[in-house]
């Protein structure tokens, strides 16, 4: 397994500074422009390695799980290790579409997209919220403004391939001996080298740091729901296009309240008397306080809804209900007055000495459960 630590010589407890200096310093050692043909591949892993230890989220999972951690490119071909599909095979034998020669590829890349992660309470998530955030991300390096040069100097047409970017190479195939044309090693397939790379970003055109965002996040959001936010990602190599940034989200559970997809649920515990005789209960909601009516009578389990007091949805209007679960409290402890009271009460009801009965088939808590779970 490659050792991108290694590579760049530090150790696995090194910090996101020690990773940097140690970069720039092999990166101006192996820069093609500087060590040649012979130290192109040295300079690849090198950029492989920073990209990867560089990124908190690509070291966390290469170091629990190395290189496949990543999710590496697989081969398109059997047996053509190097290779990304049977089209780059025949290009390279045949020198592309027609028999032509590739033309130099563009120095610049697209960046790579970046995801953040970001926890909301649940106002946030009803109601739609706003959020500062800090950002570690690539950025054009405003030494050389993503040209990857010294100020003062400007690329230089490669003597390799005289700035085709692409060399031929007679070379033995399945096919026989054949006349290969491959990128130029020596310019990375660009046609130039840098003579003087830029000092702050080690001939890339762009450097890391930290930014400010802000993002507006909508109503109806959930646990997984990302928030796209093009051109927001890193900074390609060269000074390339950034690509997109995506904002997950993560919703923290409340203490009261409990969301299903629009709706909310919570329970309000109500005295036993209460329940039998009526009342108003007084509910602290997200929307602020909200009367709810306890009609005589209220059995344990008995729902309410409140409309309009749940979740905002996404990218449609209005907002989901308030459903609010009544839990009827049955005193445990009595003085001799309030058994006195309750006795009294089961005399006059008939209720002194009850004869307990099975519920009816399908009017029972647990059979009305079994339905809801069963759609009978």
């Amino acid at each position: 397994m490659t050792d991108y630590y290694e590579i760049l010589g530090v150790s696995r407890d090194a910090s996101a500074e020690d990773i940097k200096k140690a970069y720039r310093k092999m990166a101006r050692r192996y820069h093609p422009d500087v060590a040649g043909e012979e130290g192109a591949e040295k300079f690849k892993d090198l950029g492989r390695a920073y990209e990867v230890l560089a990124d908190p989220e690509k070291r966390r999972m290469y170091d629990m799980g190395g290189e496949e951690a990543l999710g590496g490119a697989g081969s398109g071909f059997p047996g053509a290790q190097g290779f990304g599909s049977f089209s780059d095979i025949f290009e390279t034998f045949f020198g592309g579409a027609g028999g032509g020669q590739r033309g130099p590829a563009s120095r610049a890349r697209r960046g790579q997209d970046s995801l953040m992660r970001v926890d909301l309470e649940l106002r946030d998530v009803v109601f739609g919220t706003t959020k500062d955030l800090q950002l570690e991300t690539a950025v054009v390096c405003s030494t050389c403004n993503g040209s990857c040069c010294r100020p003062g100097t400007s690329p230089r047409t490669c003597e390799v391939c005289q700035g085709r970017g692409s060399v031929q190479r007679m070379t033995r195939s399945f096919l026989g001996q054949v006349m290969a044309t491959t990128a130029c090693t020596a310019c990375g397939g660009v046609g130039t080298v840098i003579p003087d790379p830029c000092p702050d970003c080690a001939g890339e055109g762009r450097v890391r740091t930290r930014q400010s965002l802000t993002v507006d996040i909508p109503a109806g959001v959930e646990t997984g729901t990302r928030i796209r936010m093009s051109g927001r990602g890193e900074v390609g190599i060269g000074g390339g296009p950034a690509g997109d940034l995506y904002i997950e989200i993560r919703e923290r559970s409340h203490s009261v309240f409990v969301r299903r997809g629009d709706d909310l649920h919570c329970t309000l515990p109500v005295p036993m008397t209460a329940a039998a005789l009526g009342t108003v209960a007084t509910l602290e909601t997200l929307d602020g306080p909200q009367e709810v009516d306890i009609a005589p009578g209220t059995q344990p389990d008995h729902v309410i809804r409140l409309p309009g007091l749940g979740v905002g949805r996404l990218q449609r209007h209005g907002r989901g209900d308030l459903h609010v679960h009544i839990n009827v409290q049955v005193p445990i402890k009595l003085d001799e007055r309030q058994r006195q009271l309750l006795m009294d009460l089961a005399e006059e009801r008939g209720e002194a000495r009850p004869e307990p009965r099975l519920a009816a088939s399908g009017s029972g808590m647990f059979s009305k459960l079994y339905e809801k779970l069963t759609g009978r």
